[in-house]
């Protein structure tokens, strides 16, 4: 049976999902001001919200203008003026607002608010509405991490770290002067779930910091335009097969104040990721990554001498490993952790001891965890997020988000949610209850208290209403089909004009992205429509997505399997489904683009040179164009070195095909972009010129990865136009 007859076979026997139609007005036309990110009136169509919404103690709190409200599970509400909390920091010598200060809640302390208050940390007790300078941060520090037990900052200030003490001292923790080294920011291009590089011991009597030499790794020239003269402003930029930078971690006791670094050993070319210290604040604990990325060990280190006391875990595959987050330990007793991990093919929970014995795996099946929560239960069971509304699926399309329960003694598991869509959720600090923000494919947000013990309602918040209502809207609905492995089901999404003729032909782009950690079809408001996608659809498109093997949520085989080939079994997966689109009588497939930025830029280029006679049109936004130029941590996962597979990078290398450009591309990057640096595009339309062949190009000065702001507006009217012209 060939894929094309599979595909429809599916949709004949009703693996499609239902289509839902949007409710649509007479008149009201959006625009990209109304629909885009950093559009004017954008704000007016996201979906109402409950603003800061967070426990804070036995209290759930958000903001409402000027009003922080306080309340409590049984109907005891209070509120918070922004007058008494001036009156607060007025006594206590510290700026007044006009509107509520950025805050947090303090974890270790019930009852009480961290503000930032100019460059002072500051904790706002709710009850007694009393504020207290808790310490000073400097102004010209970089990066902070305040610990609330010790009341002292840690911040970067160049290259090194220091720390400053509730009486406003600074102290210097680092002297590094040599170019290239820098401590105290996030390492390994942020990549195994890296965002920080200052870590507070749970005591606050220490503080683990990253050491990163980068003076091995070439500067990458970066050009900024917007002095008088441009100037270069250079980033270290290890590129696959070069050499990588080296990293270490110093932890600092700020009782005799000094610092110790681990004993890491060799060789330095590999990744310390996900940095756990125990409860005793006695031993840290790291997943340590191979350069090669394909064994991953849990060690524990003797947080006072350094020493490197234990392997614990040990795992290999044979694609690679991805350690995402640190060990979280069991509240209930220092002896025992969970960790996460995919290796059974999909991300669970397991429960160890500290000398690496595995006690048991808590959660299994075909579905992924996404998020752990904490504890409930008197600390005996785990809160986490998953793939899956039933536990015992045969298979999970991880269209879904669920917030469930498990009981680490037993194992036994309890599903917290039960609406058809994507939970998210907060956790209180006791872990009875849950904050359940949820939005489904005709509910674009409904916030809901559940008791976590007996799974019971215990209070209704907010249910937002509509934005869109009045407006013409698109419809759209979500399908399944068939991968050329004869086994897989892949999830798409289209969207279609409003008051469609099925009896003309439309012009159809294909928004694609493709690559792993992202996914484009889930089943929250509208199944994840974009604005953009709305805008094309009242322009007379359809726009179709997918997503392809390689992608998230679906388990390490359906992402892995890209591993030395991108772009291959991705392309496969795309043209299947444009095999469905040119099955429908209302798609004209003459006229088929593909817009896609990043890795979906990479997608849209390959798609453009392997299939000219396919798409007419596509838009490619930072596209990665040759893998030998993309950095070491997420090039090297995917494809190895290019001197362990020349064949792969060779077939990844858009460059060397340039001269199969028929339809018309349009290249998009920003100048300063640290990410997928412009070389790639560059090189892509010297290649074209060498080759003859005609792209289009426009750049977005002093932008980085990603046109973020009042510009993206801009970004997605250029994009438009470009269809516009040549596709429609």
């Amino acid at each position: 049976m060939t894929i094309f007859k599979q595909c429809k076979l599916l949709i004949t026997i009703g693996l499609c999902i239902a289509a839902t139609t949007m409710t649509q007005a007479q008149s009201k036309q959006l625009t990209l001001d109304d629909l885009i990110p950093g559009g004017k009136n954008y704000y007016r169509f996201v979906p109402k919200n409950l603003r800061n919404l967070q426990w804070c103690g036995n209290y759930y709190i958000y903001l409402s203008g000027d009003t922080l409200h306080l309340n409590t599970t049984t109907n005891h509400t209070r509120h918070i003026t922004i007058e008494q909390l001036n009156k607060a920091l007025s006594e206590a010598n510290l700026p007044t607002y006009q509107k509520w200060p950025s805050f947090s809640v303090m974890e270790n302390e019930k009852n009480a608010l961290l503000l930032r208050v100019k460059n002072n940390y500051v904790k706002f007790d709710i009850n007694t509405l009393k504020a207290n300078k808790c310490a000073q941060k400097s102004t010209q520090g970089e990066r902070y991490e305040y610990d609330p037990q010790s009341h002292h900052i840690a911040y970067t200030k160049g290259q090194n770290v220091w720390i400053t003490t509730p009486q406003g001292d600074s102290i210097q923790i680092t002297n590094e002067t040599e170019p290239g080294i820098v401590c105290g920011i996030e390492v390994h291009q942020r990549e195994f779930g890296i965002s920080k590089g200052l870590f507070w011991s749970p005591m606050g009597n220490a503080l683990a910091f990253y050491r990163m030499d980068e003076s091995m790794v070439p500067e990458y020239p970066i050009v900024t335009v917007t002095t008088r003269m441009a100037e270069t402003r250079p980033v270290r930029y290890p590129m696959a097969g070069t050499k990588s930078h080296h990293v270490t971690i110093g932890v600092y006791n700020v009782n005799n104040q000094q610092t110790t670094y681990l004993k890491t050993g060799l060789p330095k070319e590999k990744f310390l990721t996900n940095i756990a210290w125990n409860p005793e604040g006695t031993k840290i604990y790291i997943e340590e990554v191979n350069r090669h990325q394909d064994t991953c060990q849990l060690v524990r280190y003797d947080a006072l001498t350094g020493k490197r006391e234990a392997v614990l875990i040990t795992e290999t595959d044979s694609r690679y490993v991805e350690p995402q987050t640190p060990i979280t330990f069991v509240p209930t007793n220092s002896n025992l952790f969970v960790r996460q991990s995919c290796s059974d093919g999909f991300n669970h929970l397991y429960l160890y001891n500290t000398d690496g014995k595995l006690i048991r795996q808590l959660t299994k099946g075909p579905w992924m965890v996404t998020n752990v929560l904490g504890f409930a239960d008197n600390k005996e069971s785990i809160v986490f997020q998953a793939t899956t509304s039933k536990a015992d699926a045969l298979s999970t399309d991880g269209l879904e988000r669920h917030i469930w329960k498990v009981d680490i003694n037993t194992g036994k598991l309890t599903k917290l949610t039960t609406d058809y869509g994507v939970h998210t959720a907060q956790l209180s600090s006791n872990g009875r209850y849950i904050i359940d923000n949820y939005s489904g494919p005709s509910t674009p947000r409904s916030i809901n208290i559940y008791d976590t013990k007996t799974g019971a309602l215990i209070k209704h918040l907010l249910t937002a209403s509509d934005t869109y209502k009045g407006y013409t809207l698109p419809n759209v609905r979500i399908g399944k089909l068939l991968a050329n492995d004869g086994h897989t089901e892949l999830n798409y999404r289209i969207v279609t004009p409003p008051d469609m003729d099925s009896t003309k032909k439309y012009p159809t782009v294909i928004y694609v992205y493709g690559g792993p950690h992202a996914q484009m079809i889930t089943s929250n408001w509208m199944y994840g429509m974009r604005g953009w996608d709305i805008y094309m659809a009242l322009r007379g498109y359809i726009v179709f997505t997918l997503d392809n093997r390689g992608s998230a949520a679906r388990g390490h085989e359906f992402e892995s399997v890209i591993h030395r080939n991108l772009g291959k079994n991705e392309m496969d997966d795309q043209m299947t489904g444009v095999h469905y689109l040119q099955s429908l009588p209302f798609v004209d497939s003459e006229r088929i683009g593909v817009h896609g930025w990043s890795f979906g830029g990479f997608m849209t280029t390959n798609l453009m040179l392997t299939y000219p006679d396919v798409f007419k049109v596509g838009v490619a936004g930072g596209p990665v164009i040759d893998w030998e130029r993309y950095e070491i941590m997420y090039g090297e996962r995917y494809m190895d070195t290019p001197d362990e597979n020349p064949e792969g990078y060779k077939n990844a290398n858009l460059t060397l095909r340039a001269g199969n450009l028929k339809g018309r591309l349009l290249m998009i990057h920003g100048t300063v972009d640290p990410v997928v640096v412009w070389q790639h595009s560059l090189l892509m339309l010297k290649a074209c010129i060498e080759a003859g062949t005609q792209p289009d190009y426009f750049v977005y000065p002093e932008h980085e990865h990603n046109v973020i702001g009042p510009d993206r507006p801009h970004l997605h009217e250029k994009i438009t136009r470009y269809f516009d012209d040549y596709l429609k």
